[in-house]
């Protein structure tokens, strides 16, 4: 599934609860997926394409090669 390469980061899930939130409330799974981007990465010297989320690339940790 999806999944940084360099963090970690995959795939979340979790309840979706409805609006009025009453006591009996509705609720219905969904999942988070992290916000991946496929980037050519420079690793040991030599470049390869990565799938590596936005937050990586805004920290620095994957630089664009």
């Amino acid at each position: 599934m999806a999944k940084c390469e360099v963090c970690g980061k995959e795939v979340a899930s979790g309840n979706r609860i409805s609006i009025a939130r009453s006591h009996v409330s509705r609720r219905a799974s969904r999942t988070w997926r992290p916000n991946l981007r496929t980037v050519r990465v420079e690793v040991n010297g030599e470049k390869k394409k990565m799938h590596v989320c936005a937050k990586c690339l805004r920290s620095s940790k994957a630089v664009n090669a």
